[in-house]
């Protein structure tokens, strides 16, 4: 590792060397980034997942690029044609596309139209035309060949020649490039309105933006509906400005000249640049994007869970009926029914149903019903509503089904539930989703959640790597139960595998629960560096040892017994919590030979052990009567939760089929450049009714009281 790397690195971040050197050491010897992040912040400063993460990435970025400056640097000495600045400027660059706009005109090529003139011995014609010579074409004569036959076609041939050279000339390319940045639009129209029956993309038929202006979700339709043969996309440049600079390079002209410049410019370093702006335009794009979705993926994991509560699942349907689910205070299936509430069942069919689940509620005690939003969503909700009348105990909620169908047809749910239905494991999912929403997502791939924004637009690779460390990150700072969880989400634990995840569960059907973190060692495969890196992830309630249930790492076990020691602690009661609250934290940690940040953690466990920092989030709303379209007014105050946050705005769940639009103009009486600065995925927020449009079923919100805003 090039000390180099690491300057660099630093003064991209603003971060110490030392703590970069730390992280890439610490990685080196196969530490995970949550354990470093949780367990070595004396070593790093306390940096964070993100900042470890970014520090990872861009140590690899860098090594690809300086690998690639090297590979070129060595092709072009092999040619002989290395200089001083063009060395230079190859070390400077720092983008992959900067090194091989420089290694363009050094690149071995495919056979060209030039490569054919030069072979045919054109080149002194074309040093001709560049030099203004007077009666070119009688020049031209002496060039004439069997593969040119005509003074026409030689000086073609010239031609190009030179344009070829000249649209490899990087300070010309370099300063179209920065011209088409600066001043020219992209621009798309219509190209086939048959494909696009939902007017989805009507906005961009007549579009127009600067480069420079244009936002990243505008780019991602764009590319969409170019995709799909709706939309033509394009660029609209002052090429004549272009033109005259490159024409200002000449001291005279002539015909061949100008052809040359047009060529040049029009068919050669226009439509490059083109293709590289639009390469970096989705990719920016696509990091925005791929960005906003995990910050959304981050907060839905993150929602409170609702312990302790029996809670029936409903996934509706019209013609197959609703498969219903109940599930007890841990999760575990009590029993699945199928009930038939809605049309075109009958009236007969429809009052069985509400006897049927009148029965189920009485017989299981159930607390709360979670009610899928997709199909026959709405007309679920208000049967539910209607047979909760006669039980004001319990509540309902509308439940974000997307990636239910998914989990329920995978591997992962046949294992789980080989006897049942797909459509009666999507049941348990929706009523263990609002349960314990991380333990029931883990199981479903990321992109099918639904909290992103074209997700389906953006380079896959990239999305799963983000949205996978967003899961890991999530997992590892919530912690996980050794003796409830799935294979799934144990798998995200720092230092475990698919292998490992399983071998915990296998030896818990084979052995028992599980006692201590100790115990946690004999699980086949699991070894020393596994159990180091997972075991502080890894709680255990009710241990005989109170530690194990806490985020402290056994290796500080010691320590922890020496601090109750020293504060003459037996019992975590509220009189020894008095006592952890009262130490110095700079004297207890030289003592016990601790960092303080160590330390700091170590006395927040003790205060709260057991505790899940997802407690400290909103609970969903729970609701008891439906809503209707019908019944909302314009500046109607409601309150609702916050689905998806997208470049606009957010989504937010008032209790109708489909969520209400705040857009992001009205968000705040004053400016806000992105709606995840006012909110995010899962919180609790007040809204007031703005538009209403029933034709269509959709609703605008507003973040502020309207009558703030007349």
């Amino acid at each position: 590792m090039e000390n180099s790397n690491i300057k660099e690195i630093a003064q991209k971040l603003g971060i110490n060397e030392h703590q970069i050197e730390k992280v890439l050491e610490l990685t080196n010897e196969g530490n995970t980034i949550p354990f470093i992040a949780r367990y070595r912040k004396e070593m790093t400063g306390n940096l964070d997942e993100v900042q470890i993460k970014t520090i990872i990435d861009l140590d690899k970025s860098m090594t690809t690029l300086a690998e690639r400056k090297v590979a070129v640097l060595a092709k072009i000495e092999e040619q002989g044609k290395m200089t001083p600045e063009l060395q230079r400027a190859i070390a400077e660059a720092d983008k992959l596309a900067d090194v091989e706009e420089l290694y363009l005109p050094y690149k071995e090529k495919r056979r060209t139209k030039a490569t054919i003139a030069r072979e045919a011995g054109l080149f002194p014609l074309a040093r001709l035309i560049l030099q203004n010579k007077p009666s070119l074409e009688v020049e031209a004569a002496s060039y004439t060949n069997e593969a040119f036959p005509s003074t026409d076609k030689a000086l073609s041939g010239a031609v190009d020649i030179l344009v070829e050279a000249f649209s490899e000339d990087n300070k010309l390319r370099s300063w179209v490039y920065n011209d088409i940045w600066s001043y020219s639009f992209i621009v798309s129209k219509l190209k086939d309105e048959s494909a696009d029956e939902n007017k989805t993309f009507q906005i961009y038929y007549d579009f127009s933006e600067k480069v420079n202006d244009i936002q990243g979700y505008r780019i991602l339709a764009l590319n969409r509906g170019e995709k799909l043969d709706i939309l033509k996309v394009g660029f609209e440049h002052n090429v004549e400005k272009m033109l005259r600079f490159m024409g200002a390079r000449f001291k005279g002209k002539n015909v061949y000249i100008d052809k040359v410049i047009n060529q040049t410019i029009k068919k050669k370093i226009v439509p490059a640049m083109e293709r590289r702006i639009r390469t970096e335009l989705t990719e920016k794009a696509e990091d925005g994007a791929i960005g906003l979705f995990s910050e959304n993926l981050r907060n839905l994991l993150l929602v409170s869970p609702l312990k302790g509560r029996v809670v029936l699942g409903f996934d509706p349907a019209f013609r197959t009926g609703a498969k219903l689910a109940v599930v007890d205070q841990t999760g575990k299936l009590m029993t699945t029914q199928v009930i038939y509430p809605v049309p075109p069942a009958s009236r007969v069919k429809i009052e069985q149903s509400k006897v049927d689940l009148a029965e189920l509620i009485r017989t299981f005690g159930v607390e709360i019903i979670a009610i899928g939003n997709g199909t026959a969503s709405r007309e679920s909700e208000a049967f539910v509503a209607e047979v909760l009348k006669d039980f004001p105990q319990v509540s309902y909620v509308i439940v974000n089904e997307s990636g239910a169908s998914v989990y329920s047809a995978s591997e992962l749910a046949r294992h789980e539930f080989p006897d049942l239905t797909v459509e009666k494991r999507s049941a348990i999912s929706i009523a263990r989703r609002l349960q314990d929403p991380l333990a029931e997502l883990v199981k479903i791939d990321p992109k099918s959640i639904g909290v992103g924004q074209y997700q389906h637009d953006v380079s896959q690779k990239k999305l799963a790597d983000n949205l996978d460390f967003v899961v890991d990150t999530v997992v590892n700072q919530v912690g996980v139960n050794v003796n409830t969880a799935s294979p799934a989400l144990l798998s995200h634990v720092s230092g475990l595998n698919k292998t490992i995840s399983e071998n915990i569960v296998k030896y818990r059907e084979e052995n028992g629960r599980i006692h201590s973190r100790e115990e946690i060692k004999k699980v086949p495969r699991l070894g020393a560096k596994a159990f180091e890196q997972a075991a502080g992830f890894l709680r255990i309630p009710n241990a005989e040892n109170i530690l194990d249930n806490t985020g402290v790492h056994p290796e500080s076990y010691k320590a922890v017994e020496k601090l109750l020691g020293l504060l003459d602690i037996v019992e975590l009661d509220d009189s020894a919590k008095a006592k952890l609250l009262a130490i110095n934290l700079e004297e207890m940690a030289e003592q016990l030979q601790l960092g303080q940040e160590t330390l700091k953690d170590i006395i927040a466990d003790l205060l709260k052990p057991g505790r899940d920092s997802r407690d400290e989030f909103e609970a969903p709303v729970l609701r008891q009567d439906v809503l209707d379209i019908s019944d909302l007014e314009i500046g109607q105050k409601l309150e609702g939760t916050v689905r998806n946050v997208v470049d606009f705005g957010a989504f937010v769940d008032i209790g109708l089929h489909d969520d209400g639009l705040v857009h992001i103009s009205q968000m705040s009486n004053s400016f806000v450049k992105h709606p995840s600065q006012v909110v995010s995925v899962g919180d609790v927020v007040t809204v007031w009714v703005s538009k209403i449009d029933k034709e269509r079923g959709k609703i605008n919100l507003s973040l502020v009281d309207l009558r703030e805003l007349n």
